[in-house]
């Protein structure tokens, strides 16, 4: 793995790509549709790639960070064009695993190897290198991207088979989903009773309902602050994706369906660009009719 390429330097891509190449001490390819970025990473060391193609034909392991599903195969179908026997390709985008599982099973028929590694956390943990990757796919290909998955991130876990790591991304989503829903539906609660904000957080940071997402999320719901750190419509995104894998398992989760509901209407509102937590907005307005 002498030779890294980076394919997708959005929001998280970038940081994640900036990483490797201030860290890793090795040639790193890079490439996005958008030319400025690949340009802004070639000022700090980056080799600039005109096309997937090119990545393919000179790295020794790929990275991948795209939106969506259709984008992963557009990526793989590329550079399973000019893949060679023992390259692998390391995806850590967020999509459905039935068809990150189906791409490494095409991947493997050409005598590569894919893993799919999608990222828990956001932007600002990407730019420090304090990622955590739930890694699905052969563990000894794990074992041997592993120190390149730590100069993204503090916590790699391996998972288990191809697919796996992004239902734990999927089940991670939910349950954020979740989280925030009750927190939303609380501090409504809470204004509706006229309680005092700052006293309410206190008090409830001192007992079982504290979390993470209540404490750095509690403030820009004050301050009605949904500058995005994670895009809701991203959120969305995931949450359809868990939504297809409970379908496939047959499984009815209630509280899933009702936090779905929340989105989808956020979505029809025009919420997609701003932060998940915006999420609030259609809380109050559906709990104040």
């Amino acid at each position: 793995m002498n030779t890294i390429g980076f394919i997708g330097l959005g929001i998280m891509g970038e940081s994640m790509c900036e990483n490797i190449i201030r860290k890793s001490g090795r040639p790193v390819y890079v490439y996005d549709i958008d030319s400025r970025k690949v340009a802004k990473l070639a000022a700090i060391g980056g080799k600039a790639a005109g096309s997937i193609k090119e990545v393919a034909e000179k790295a020794d392991v790929i990275f991948s960070m795209v939106p969506k599903n259709a984008d992963i195969e557009a990526v793989v179908a590329e550079i399973l064009k000019s893949i060679r026997p023992g390259m692998i390709i390391v995806d850590t985008s967020t999509v459905s695993p039935k068809v990150s599982a189906g791409l490494a099973e095409k991947v493997k028929q050409k005598g590569g190897i894919m893993m799919d590694c999608p990222v828990l956390k956001s932007k600002p943990a990407a730019i420090k290198g304090e990622l955590s990757f739930c890694v699905g796919g052969d563990k000894a290909t794990y074992e041997k991207v592993r120190p390149l998955l730590e100069y993204m991130g503090t916590n790699v876990i391996y998972i288990g088979p191809n697919g796996q790591g992004l239902v734990v991304k999927l089940m991670h989503n939910m349950m954020v989903g979740g989280i925030q829903n009750g927190i939303n539906e609380a501090l409504l609660l809470a204004k509706s009773a006229g309680l005092d904000f700052d006293t309410v957080v206190k008090a409830i940071s001192a007992g079982g309902a504290q979390s993470f997402y209540f404490d750095v999320k509690h403030k820009s719901l004050q301050e009605k602050d949904f500058a995005p750190h994670f895009s809701f419509g991203n959120m969305y995104k995931d949450m359809t994706l868990a939504k297809d894998l409970i379908v496939d398992l047959k499984l009815s989760l209630a509280g899933f369906n009702h936090v779905l509901e929340v989105y989808e209407k956020g979505i029809a509102e025009g919420l997609g660009g701003e932060d998940f937590s915006a999420t609030y907005k259609v809380v109050e307005e559906i709990g104040t009719k």
